[in-house]
């Protein structure tokens, strides 16, 4: 019997030698841009394009499709959901089809659905003028500017009274924002809920803690969040909500929550597993690698969710480097030995130079800790992470780049149906 064959969007290699040990057949559609020769090895086909061009992606999908058929199609990154929903519909494969991963690819989509439900409520408006903007914020005091698509808090700013209306607007001007989106300011405690889905049924796997410094680029994460039980009850039926009246069907879902005096309202969610070595958080904490779950659904047809079972703590923090010049780069070696560490990521050079973090991607770098609580894990990792040193000097202020040049940098496109 043939092993099952799989589609798989933007898979590196960390994540394909895990389909690659359940013996699954992959086929790996990459853009040549992001391309690690390193996955090769996971892979029987190995297609470098644009996959975020739909009429290429779908006839080459659809052509692999009737030589060899894939059982299902899997991705763990933002750019690769809609694609995968969209070829879950065209190809009649199971899994999200089109309607479910645009409705949470776009936030303003999002919104409006669960407002339309009464899903905790949040006030929206799609892309408005100034004169707009500056009556919402007066109606609500503050109010939060993003794009419609995205990740990574990518063009995302705060607006906290009407004094920075003007500014705001200038600097949606400049940044090349586009179509964006405005809604009131939530307050409260910032979390993420950890979810596998199968077959419409949701399991919620972990409530993942936020330290975001009243900043909108997460500092560091948690895993459990330090919360009570009535309030993780709260939390984690509010999401299992959330993904019903989306229609999740299958799969990780990464669910940001804020937890508000009025209860949890949603900030944003994804058909995917959570970024900032948020999978690698749970699996120390649970002992459940969210990467393999969709891998094993494919490969085992008895597969069943498995329970959470709480064995620790475990962090991650990134680092806070200034920008400039770097001038100097030490602590590293004994940061890696402490107690506890189980990651330790630098991406920084003495000569090099630190731009202003615009989103999650420009940081440069981090410390993951595992304890056996969240509190000593917290506590563990951001020491750690002070005791790495990254000195700078400013340099000459350079224009900061677009969003459309970030972007580009990324070899990532918001919208293929645009």
């Amino acid at each position: 019997m043939a092993h099952p064959h799989i589609l798989v969007l933007a898979g590196n290699a960390r994540i394909l030698e895990k389909a690659a040990n359940l013996g699954l057949r992959v086929t790996n559609f990459e853009k040549p841009g992001t391309f690690d020769p390193q996955v090769a090895q996971y892979c029987s086909q190995l297609h470098l394009f644009d996959f975020q061009n739909i009429r290429l992606v779908t006839e080459l999908a659809r052509a692999l499709h009737s030589v060899d058929p894939f059982s299902r199609i899997i991705t763990h990154s933002e750019i690769g959901q809609v694609i995968s929903g969209h070829l879950n519909t065209t190809l009649g494969l199971p899994g999200n089809g089109l309607e479910v991963t645009r409705t949470l690819h776009n936030k303003l989509a999002l919104r409006e659905r669960l407002n339309d439900k009464g899903l905790g409520p949040v006030p929206a408006a799609p892309r408005t003028t100034r004169e707009e903007l500056r009556a919402f914020v007066a109606e609500h005091g503050s109010a939060v500017v993003k794009p419609l698509m995205g990740s990574g808090s990518l063009g995302v700013r705060k607006i906290h009274s009407i004094d920075e209306v003007s500014e705001i607007w200038e600097w949606i001007d400049s940044y090349g924002v586009g179509e964006f989106m405005i809604e009131a300011l939530l307050t409260g405690e910032e979390l993420s809920v950890e979810t596998f889905s199968l077959a419409g049924r949701h399991t919620v796997l972990a409530v993942t803690g936020k330290d975001t410094r009243d900043g909108l680029i997460e500092q560091g994460h948690v895993v459990p969040a330090p919360l009570g039980e009535r309030d993780t009850a709260s939390v984690s039926e509010f999401t299992c909500e959330v993904l019903d009246a989306v229609g999740l069907v299958d799969g990780v879902a990464h669910t940001e929550i804020m937890l508000t005096a009025q209860g949890p309202r949603v900030i944003e969610s994804h058909s995917r597993a959570g970024g900032d070595r948020i999978s690698k958080l749970v699996e120390l904490a649970t002992g459940i690698d969210l990467e393999a779950l969709p891998f094993r659904v494919a490969a085992d047809p008895d597969f069943t969710v498995p329970v959470p079972r709480l064995r620790g703590g475990a962090a991650v923090q990134f680092l806070d480097v200034a920008p400039g010049r770097i001038t100097e780069v030490s602590g590293v070696d004994s940061a890696r030995a402490a107690e506890g560490v189980v990651e330790l990521s630098v991406r920084a050079e003495v000569g090099g130079v630190v731009r202003p973090v615009q989103w999650s991607d420009d940081r440069r770098g981090h410390v993951l800790v595992q304890a056996p609580t969240g509190e000593e894990a917290v506590r563990r990792v951001q020491e750690i992470a002070e005791s790495v040193v990254i000195r700078t000097t400013p340099v000459a202020d350079e224009p900061a780049p677009t969003m459309g040049e970030v972007l580009a940098e990324a070899h990532e496109a918001l919208d293929p149906f645009s």
